[in-house]
């Protein structure tokens, strides 16, 4: 859904256009407190931890701005020793001359930002992932000494999100977010589990071809 939101067009345009120079690197922080053993995102047997719940987001819009896949990746996680699952993962994305880094958790204080870093400027996202339907956005663009504050009329991104995917039924299109992008994300997740496990470097295989 936070793709279809207008910051991050807005922030993919920038990008694009050269204005931040050559984009070199991302970094991501996404945390919330939750230790309430009833609550799906802490039941290991089901998937809970972390990375699966809000480090997807991470691995995800890095692959969004460098419109690629990564190399190598790099994954360290902390487990709550009753839950056994990721309360605290740190990862590194290899895209070969761009890099991406990030940190999720679910037992630290609630927090999220992005930073778009390239050689001219970079971007800042003030609420990148759980963008409020109630309350205007915003995000920074700084370009050598210049910096602009960039604002954004109310919206709710789930609803932009389940009127493209309208859309794409009615009109017989593509949907805004094919299922292999699904899948490519996921095969990152895997890497940077493996890679803590290994507590090594971990390569992905050759990326998945588009349908």
């Amino acid at each position: 859904m936070y793709r279809h939101h207008p910051q991050w067009l807005k922030a993919q345009q920038l990008v694009n256009e050269g204005k931040i120079g050559n984009l070199l690197n991302i970094h991501s922080f996404f945390s919330y407190y939750n230790a309430d053993p009833a609550n799906i995102r802490n039941m290991a047997e089901i998937g809970g931890g972390g990375l699966m719940d809000i480090g997807c987001y991470c691995i995800s819009l890095a692959r969004f701005i460098f419109n690629s896949e990564p190399q190598r990746v790099l994954g360290k996680m902390e487990y709550d020793p009753e839950f056994k699952t990721d309360r605290l993962c740190s990862g590194q994305l290899d895209f070969g001359d761009q890099s991406s880094t990030f940190t999720c958790a679910t037992q630290l204080t609630s927090y999220q930002r992005v930073n778009i870093f390239g050689t001219e400027g970079r971007i800042e996202i003030e609420i990148p992932f759980n963008a409020p339907p109630d309350q205007p956005c915003r995000i920074w663009h700084q370009q050598d000494e210049k910096l602009e504050e960039i604002t954004f009329e109310l919206c709710d991104q789930y609803t932009i999100q389940g009127d493209l995917f309208s859309q794409a039924i009615l009109n017989k299109t593509e949907v805004p977010t094919p299922l292999v992008d699904s899948v490519k994300n996921m095969r990152v997740l895997d890497a940077v589990i493996n890679s803590a496990e290994s507590d090594a470097w971990v390569s992905l295989s050759p990326a998945i071809p588009p349908d």
